[in-house]
């Protein structure tokens, strides 16, 4: 009964893959690959930094994914938990002067495991209380950033954040300049872009997506749901947690509008517009919305208007985001071959 449901729970965009066994997306996925690490011959400073903020808000957004798209939850609170992470990162950094992988590792880690005591009584709550909830984690956070003077230095915010320094033995490297971080960004978004692949391609991803569909047939075959809600919580939490320490360690700075709602609005519009519950339009989503809002600071007095009119007619032209359109384009190049 549980692989029947599995089976009939399976994303949209997948089911042309699973009809005839043939996957485009790894030699299209290598292929891009390939295009993005030749990218910075092609692409001077300013391009390439609008692809390192899409790059580390993508990490968030999965995390986002995994939760709202092939759970169920919608939550607002991942500008939350990307404030912790880019203020932990940002404390190690300055107080203890560790290197970059440890404090990108203490954030994901720290991030998740606070995730934890506020996801056990949020997750009791339905829908829109559930939401309101993540909300106030928000907005929570930020008055702590802000009155915790003392840790935070309030609205002053933590500057003079390293640059990431990586300590090898007795070598030890800084990445500078926007190119290195280009590279140290795409690395890291491709390995957790894997990591999101594995678990939802695991058993656990199937039965994330039944809950998702159906959570009271999910419980009544076993399926202990709030657990799993739980542990996909705090993996979301831990995405947002890794992105707000590379964040932290590009600009260099943090403050109390690292918790600012607008990330959150953000990171939501990329997994929607994109198309929630699937990897590649989460992807073209980071690409294209937070691309989208660097292009238009040419024009700083046009640029939210323009952006507001292109939201309109993405929910009006494409309602369940861009995935419906990824998807067949996959289903052409599987008619190709």
């Amino acid at each position: 009964m549980t692989e029947i449901v599995r089976d009939q729970t399976m994303a949209p965009a997948e089911l042309p893959v699973a009809a005839t066994g043939r996957d485009f997306r790894v030699p299209f996925g290598l292929a891009l690959g390939a295009l993005a690490c030749v990218a910075p011959l092609f692409l001077g400073n300013y391009p390439l930094h609008a692809i390192i903020i899409a790059l580390i808000f993508l990490l968030p957004a999965h995390g986002l994914n995994l939760l709202q798209g092939y759970t169920g939850l919608l939550s607002l609170a991942q500008a939350a938990f990307f404030g912790i992470g880019a203020y932990t990162s940002a404390l190690l950094a300055v107080h203890f002067g560790t290197p970059f992988y440890l404090n990108f590792l203490a954030a994901g880690l720290v991030t998740g495991a606070i995730a934890a005591p506020l996801g056990i009584p949020a997750l009791r709550l339905r829908t829109t209380s559930f939401v309101m909830c993540t909300l106030g984690f928000v907005i929570i956070g930020q008055a702590i950033a802000k009155n915790w003077i003392s840790l935070t230095r309030g609205d002053m915010g933590l500057a003079g954040i390293p640059k990431p320094y990586f300590a090898l033995g007795p070598a030890s490297f800084t990445v500078s300049g926007t190119v290195a971080f280009y590279y140290l960004t795409l690395v890291i978004a491709a390995l957790a872009t894997l990591a999101v692949y594995l678990i939802v391609r695991s058993p656990a991803g199937r039965n994330m997506i039944a809950i998702r569909e159906n959570e009271t047939l999910a419980e009544s075959v076993g399926i202990p749901t709030w657990h799993y809600k739980l542990v996909v919580f705090m993996i979301s939490a831990a995405f947002a947690g890794l992105g707000g320490s590379l964040y932290a360690h590009y600009l260099t700075v943090v403050s109390p509008l690292t918790f600012q709602m607008y990330y959150s609005t953000t990171m939501l519009i990329i997994v929607l517009g994109g198309g929630a519950g699937t990897i590649s339009g989460v992807i073209f989503g980071s690409l294209l919305f937070v691309g989208l809002t660097e292009a238009l600071r040419v024009a700083p007095e046009l640029r939210m208007i323009a952006y507001g009119f292109f939201l309109l007619g993405l929910v009006f032209w494409f309602p369940s985001g861009f995935a419906p359109l990824i998807g067949r384009f996959w289903s052409f190049l599987e008619k190709r071959k």
